[in-house]
């Protein structure tokens, strides 16, 4: 119910914004259009005037740079400054093209999803899920007090975790989804979220990652000098983020986090990570590259050897068990299709009407007005997209960069804005929609919280690091 009025106020203030526009600006006669079938990059012609006929500060700012941004809207003046040619940057996709792209999503799914559910039946009928699950099973019973010893789903959750801690996103969907799975053949009402599945999909939402390396590659390739230097911001965001969705649902679930089992196994991987961090911040970008390279990929084919060796010992026919699950990959990735589609159409929505910028234009103002510093606005668009869209919020996080520079105090927070997090209504709708849950409960809520602990510690961080 709660991700159902979501969707439909999404909807709703997206048209209503875009109304606003069409009817009292003249910058936005197209935004219809654009909401339906325009282009994510498109340029919207706006109108040609005289440079004279411009506010004198607009003049004054084009006098030094021939293109300026104000307010979203484009400025562009001819060499000799007499015609000023005024335009809009469409963002995103219009809902035509977003419903293409959500097919086009689980499409590119199926290929991964049969490879990892293949091994992963192998891996369950050799006896390997139930040994991890035995191995993890002191602690996550202490978390998911419903799900009885030694089953399976611990072992599932158990590789998804793993994967996500290795940012091995491939990966981690098939094993979450197979997890979710699991989890709802142990759900009494198979239309209701359980208390099991919110806290998994908690804790797999709030991204805790090792080393983001795709983001420490796009700081390197747009120049900058230290482009491993958010790494440790990073780490430290998504640990809260994790803490804060783990303390969340627990107090909800009435959970005791107290417990030695819950303690121990929580200041053990913190030790683990402090480790690490020790380690890895004395490595330049290159040694940090090939380090993370030949971890996540190595432990993959560790996995699959691993996983292959114990169906040999078991002796089971393992091409068919490969094949059994793989089958069970292409179902899923077909199942999801509709949440996909409803999801992303109302968030194209909410970006292609501006939402979001008279968000931002609000918050910059109220900063200003209270004398704090706004640099931090200028790099919240990346942590307000991210929720809803990972590539909205790449892509977001690549534009602050390039308007303010790799290694500027804005670009670094939107760097760390970018790893704090996952997609969280992205990751609803595909693992609620792969299992058919309508009532997601508290769920929403609880990831939103998260969330914004990762958004408050980013800043935070950003200021403590890099101001």
């Amino acid at each position: 119910m709660v991700l159902s009025r979501i969707w439909t106020a999404f909807i709703l203030i997206a048209i209503l914004v875009a109304s606003i526009k069409f009817v009292f600006t003249g910058n936005y006669d197209s935004i219809y259009n654009d909401m339906v079938v325009g282009k994510g990059g498109d340029t919207i012609q706006i109108a040609s005037q005289k440079f004279s006929s411009l506010p004198l500060e607009t003049q004054q700012k084009l006098e030094k740079s021939p293109l300026l941004d104000e307010n979203y809207i484009h400025y562009k003046t001819d060499s000799l400054k007499q015609t000023v040619t005024v335009f809009r940057i469409q963002e995103t996709d219009g809902v035509i093209g977003t419903s293409k792209t959500a097919v086009e999503i689980c499409l590119g799914l199926i290929g991964i999803m049969t490879l990892f559910m293949g091994f992963m039946s192998i891996a369950e009928k050799a006896g390997g899920i139930n040994l991890l699950s035995r191995f993890i099973q002191p602690f996550f019973s202490k978390l998911f007090p419903e799900i009885p010893k030694n089953h399976p789903a611990f072992g599932h959750m158990m590789l998804n975790f793993s994967a996500n801690l290795l940012g091995l996103d491939n990966a981690a969907t098939p094993f979450g989804l197979k997890a979710m799975d699991s989890l709802q053949s142990l759900n009494p009402d198979k239309d209701k979220a359980s208390n099991a599945q919110i806290m998994f999909l908690c804790l797999h939402a709030s991204g805790l990652t090792l080393i983001p390396v795709s983001i420490i590659a796009i700081r390197a390739s747009m120049g900058s000098q230290t482009p491993t230097d958010i790494f440790l911001p990073c780490m430290i965001a998504t640990f809260m983020a994790t803490m804060a969705a783990m303390t969340i649902v627990s107090i909800k679930q009435k959970i005791n986090l107290f417990q030695p089992a819950v303690l121990l196994f929580v200041g053990g991987i913190s030790a683990i990570i402090g480790g690490l961090v020790v380690y890895l911040v004395q490595l330049s970008k290159d040694e940090l590259d090939q380090f993370s390279k030949v971890m996540s990929n190595g432990i993959i084919l560790f996995i699959f050897f691993a996983i292959v060796l114990g169906g040999l010992y078991k002796k089971i026919n393992i091409f068919d068990a490969f094949i059994d699950g793989a089958k069970e990959g292409f179902t899923t990735c077909v199942k999801i299709i509709p949440y996909l589609v409803g999801m992303l159409i109302a968030i194209s929505l909410l970006r292609t009407s501006g939402v979001f910028d008279v968000i931002i234009s609000g918050m910059k103002w109220v900063a200003e007005v209270v004398g704090a510093d706004s640099r931090f606005v200028d790099g919240l668009p990346t942590a307000l997209i991210k929720p809803l869209s990972g590539s909205g919020a790449r892509g977001m996080m690549v534009d602050t960069m390039t308007t303010f520079g790799a290694d500027s105090f804005q670009g670094k927070l939107a760097a760390v804005l970018q790893g704090s997090s996952d997609t969280t209504f992205y990751v609803i709708a595909v693992y609620f929609g792969a299992v058919a849950i309508k009532n997601t409960r508290y769920t929403v809520w609880a990831m939103l919280l998260a969330d914004l602990v990762g958004v408050i510690t980013s800043v935070v961080l950003a200021y403590l690091f890099f101001a």
